[in-house]
């Protein structure tokens, strides 16, 4: 079976429609050809210009690169992107042929006139600063009357922007972070909170012409790592990679009766090095593999519930990740390969735990194997396993010192150059041009994400609230704990809640950066290392997407099975229950911090061993079954060996490795006692006793 010859009920303009229903970066327009031309050259120029600056540095430093790529990008958003509030049906526009006088209708939703408006002014005031660069930058202290009109005017265009792209949570919450900035010199002096207060200059300027601002490092990794790697997605997909993942996951697992649930796995996996959205790769692979996992006998909500996990690990598994980790690295001066590294065991762990839980269901729902009528996955990989060699490619250019951007760079030249090898996908220039326009274009709501993300920087770095919010989230989990241990305990879990809770109303990018700005440092004064707690927000980020009641991921699903979209969620969450819970083990303990890569090689041994023993008592009490269906305290018993083992810490692990072998001994004596019960032995005997007779 292939993508496109899969038995699908499900179209790609419904995939589409999905997409943009329910991931969290809305759809852009759909353009009459010839807007959508020109809109399509200036994204070429883009990511053009994006390509050459990395390999010829604009000599006046990275804001200036910057300012000229926001130029480029923010017009585009306002031309590319609806300004209604709710996203209305394409318009209908009626124009006359130009061979026939007929007319007809053509699906159009060209910008307006207030639209083009909205660019021209935005590209005025981001090109301002160039008139005069370096005096602009001289200027920062005491900026002109002309320099506070544009910044605010640039502020409240990124806000709009980020209003089209991400709906009105987002700017909401920029917003009440600059109106702290204003109002904050009113409150009490005596509250955590207050500040000395700052005037429309002094925000204004931070915000336009610092660098912790609009020109900080959220927008500096959109406009270098994210752009570079939306581009390479983009040539993979052109290319035939996305087609060739599903067809060699479908080919890889068949025979089984849990070969269904493991294809799902392996192909949200792959398909996700593609796609970099979570969302995207639930529908866009639920849209092939549903009527298979329907086939074999699963339940719409289960089934679901491994489409929206398996889309979400994709994005949380080297070697591409989600565009917060970019910026993990450069908040950690840290190179991107090291990121990997620290997301490689998590990685493990958390497809450990979707697999023991497709197994699990793959016996309590009674699964069959499903024949598909595809090729071998010998076959595959001898005719199309070129694809795998770019992403290689790019963990090697990064091992051998390589920064990433010039990695990816390097990889999508090799992967245009494979390309060839597919006479059906071989990268023609118009194929090259399409794809360097929708590498570009797909950027565009990360764009307006990551500058709106830069005024909460520059609030939080100029009131110094960061700071203050994090003492108070430690005096907080120190008035409920009255130990070390507790305190830190409480003030994780505070965080895993806080950073969730944000994730539900805003993108992973930017709940990434509001957290890491505002809650890491709660977490680090108590002794979490740096990395640490930034991979702890990152996994919460990312799991916002999975978490009820929202749960988008989990919801996109749904609406392809057709299943109760909370008992869809639900299911979610129990497949990505391990990625939840692993995070408090790399930030509580010390040896936790061995699940990142950090220590000896016998220490990230061992402790991913016993990590791995968790997560699979933590698979046997959600999914209910262990060598057999497992009663409620066999379940209730592996969920507490769980959570001991996941301390790391020599008592709890050895108490933890106790509860699960009375578990499993209890388990062993009940499942021996009902074969005993149902044996056919045992089924003669009471049909004697029914009959009268004595047994002989």
């Amino acid at each position: 079976m292939s993508l496109q010859s899969a038995p699908s009920e499900v179209s790609r303009a419904t995939v589409d429609e999905l997409v943009a229903e329910y991931d969290q970066e809305r759809p852009g327009r759909k353009l009459s050809p010839r807007i959508s031309a020109v809109v399509a050259g200036v994204c070429v120029s883009l990511s053009a210009f994006t390509l050459y600056a990395i390999f010829f540095p604009l000599a006046k430093g990275s804001q200036f690169y910057l300012t000229i790529f926001l130029a480029a990008g923010l017009p585009l958003v306002f031309l590319t992107h609806r300004g209604s509030v709710r996203v209305p049906a394409v318009l209908l526009r009626w124009r006359r042929s130009p061979r026939s006088t007929a007319v007809e209708a053509v699906a159009a939703d060209d910008p307006g006139w207030f639209d083009w408006l909205l660019a021209g002014v935005a590209l005025v005031v981001c090109l301002y600063p160039l008139l005069g660069f370096d005096a602009f930058l001289e200027r920062r202290q005491v900026p002109s009357s002309l320099d506070v009109v544009a910044g605010i005017a640039l502020i409240l265009l990124v806000l709009e922007a980020c209003r089209r792209t991400t709906g009105w949570i987002l700017p909401a919450f920029c917003s009440a972070f600059l109106l702290y900035a204003y109002y904050g010199g009113l409150l009490p002096y005596d509250w955590s909170l207050a500040h000395g207060g700052f005037d429309l200059d002094a925000i204004g300027a931070h915000a336009f012409m610092g660098t912790d601002g609009i020109y900080g490092v959220p927008l500096n990794v959109a406009a270098t790592y994210i752009l570079l790697f939306t581009i390479y997605g983009a040539v993979l997909d052109y290319s035939g990679a996305g087609k060739f993942f599903i067809d060699l996951s479908f080919a890889a697992f068949r025979g089984s009766r849990s070969a269904p649930g493991r294809t799902v796995t392996a192909a949200g996996f792959l398909l996700g090095t593609v796609s970099g959205s979570g969302t995207a790769t639930a529908v866009s692979l639920g849209s092939v593999a549903w009527p298979v996992l329907r086939r074999a006998g699963y339940p719409k909500e289960q089934a679901g519930g491994v489409l929206a996990a398996a889309g979400i690990g994709a994005i949380l598994s080297p070697p591409t990740l989600g565009a917060a980790a970019f910026i993990i690295a450069e908040y950690l001066k840290t190179s991107y390969l090291t990121v990997l590294l620290y997301a490689l065991v998590p990685t493990l762990l958390y497809y450990l735990g979707i697999l023991l839980a497709v197994e699990i269901d793959a016996r309590k729902h009674r699964a069959h194997a499903v024949e598909v009528g595809q090729a071998s996955a010998l076959k595959l990989l001898g005719r199309f396993g070129y694809h795998f060699l770019s992403l290689f490619m790019i963990v090697g250019f990064m091992a051998v010192g390589l920064p990433p951007f010039k990695a990816v760079v390097y990889a999508t030249v090799l992967q245009f150059g494979l390309s060839f090898l597919d006479p059906a996908h071989r990268m023609t220039p118009r194929r090259l041009y399409a794809a360097l326009a929708e590498g570009s274009r797909s950027v565009l709501p990360v764009i307006a994400t990551c500058t709106a993300a830069g005024l909460i920087v520059a609030v939080v770095t100029q009131t110094g609230l960061g700071l203050n919010l994090a003492s108070i989230i430690v005096d907080a989990a120190g008035v409920l704990g009255d130990n070390a241990t507790v305190e830190l305990v409480l003030t994780v879990l505070f965080a895993a809640v806080a950073v969730s809770i944000l994730g539900l109303a805003v993108p992973v990018t930017a709940s990434f950066i509001i957290a890491a700005v505002i809650i890491a440092p709660a977490m680090i004064s108590l002794g979490v290392a740096t990395h640490e707690a930034y991979m702890f927000i990152f996994y919460y980020a990312v799991l916002s997407e999975v978490s009820p009641p929202t749960a988008l991921a989990a919801a996109a699903a749904a609406a392809i099975t057709g299943g109760h979209p909370m008992r869809t969620m639900t299911a979610t969450w129990k497949y990505s229950l391990p990625a939840f819970l692993v995070p408090f083990a790399f930030v509580l303990t010390d040896n936790g911090a061995q699940l990142l890569g950090q220590g000896s090689l016998w220490g990230i041994a061992w402790t991913t061993v016993v990590s791995a023993l968790a997560v699979s008592a933590l698979a046997a009490a959600t999914g209910g079954w262990l060598m057999g269906p497992a009663g409620p305290l066999e379940r209730a018993l592996c969920a507490t060996a769980a959570l001991l083992l996941l301390y790391l810490e020599p008592a709890s692990i050895a108490a933890g490795s106790a509860v699960l072998a009375v578990a499993t001994v209890i388990h062993l004596l009940r499942h021996r006692h009902r074969s005993r019960r149902l044996s056919p032995e045992s089924a003669a005997t009471k049909v004697s006793l029914v009959k009268g007779h004595t047994p002989s």
